[in-house]
């Protein structure tokens, strides 16, 4: 086979080429066929291919993510079981408005009942949050160390929630550091909301919205 057999050939009669030349021309046909095939069929199917690999990897990758959460949805549902119980029993610790007046009267009688002096005791404006209210008690006592101290310690076994804050504490007698003590202090309790606070709060938020 020559470089002639190519130059002269003629298309009309390519049943009598020679044999090599036909094989030659064969091969590139067929060469040319598969670059169109690739470039106009071949092409798109393989990105459609290769899109579809990377779906089914991010959808492989969501079926674990929730196969997981389907494996732990027991735990989960334990746990919101267990934060509930333990939101119930600190709700407990709240009392209504209706137990208010005898919360003061508990918080007064620890006073007295460790002999200390009143010169102050007043409830202040209840500020109102997401489902409780907490309301402000200013007091000022007298009495000794360890009758204060052991107030303090009433304080925080009532059964409700009473907290004492922005205290100070300073003799009596500025002479002595023997003699009683004066406390001056904020006392902060706190009592849930019911249905229609809550209610009427909700109601006061949509107003402010619009």
């Amino acid at each position: 086979m020559k470089l002639d057999d190519f130059n002269n050939i003629d298309f009309k009669n390519a049943g009598s080429l020679p044999t090599p030349v036909k094989l030659v021309l064969l091969g590139f046909l067929f060469l040319l066929l598969v670059g169109l095939g690739y470039w106009f069929m071949w092409s798109p199917q393989i990105d459609e291919f290769d899109q579809a690999q990377s779906k089914e990897q991010e959808l492989r990758q969501v079926f674990v993510a929730k196969k997981n959460q389907a494996v732990k949805i027991e735990a989960y549902k334990q746990q919101m079981i267990d934060i509930e119980k333990t939101f119930g029993a600190l709700l407990k610790q709240l009392p209504d408005k209706s137990q208010m007046d005898g919360l003061l009267t508990d918080i007064n009688q620890a006073g007295l009942g460790r002999g200390l002096e009143f010169d102050l005791f007043k409830p202040g404006q209840e500020t109102i949050a997401d489902f409780y209210a907490e309301m402000p008690i200013q007091i000022k006592i007298k009495g000794s160390y360890d009758d204060v101290g052991a107030f303090a310690s009433d304080i925080s076994r009532l059964s409700r929630i009473v907290t004492l804050n922005d205290i100070s504490i300073v003799p009596l007698n500025k002479d002595t550091k023997d003699g009683p003590l004066t406390l001056e202090a904020v006392a902060k309790t706190y009592r849930y909301l019911d249905a229609s606070e809550i209610a009427a709060k909700k109601a006061t938020e949509k107003k402010g919205k619009k």
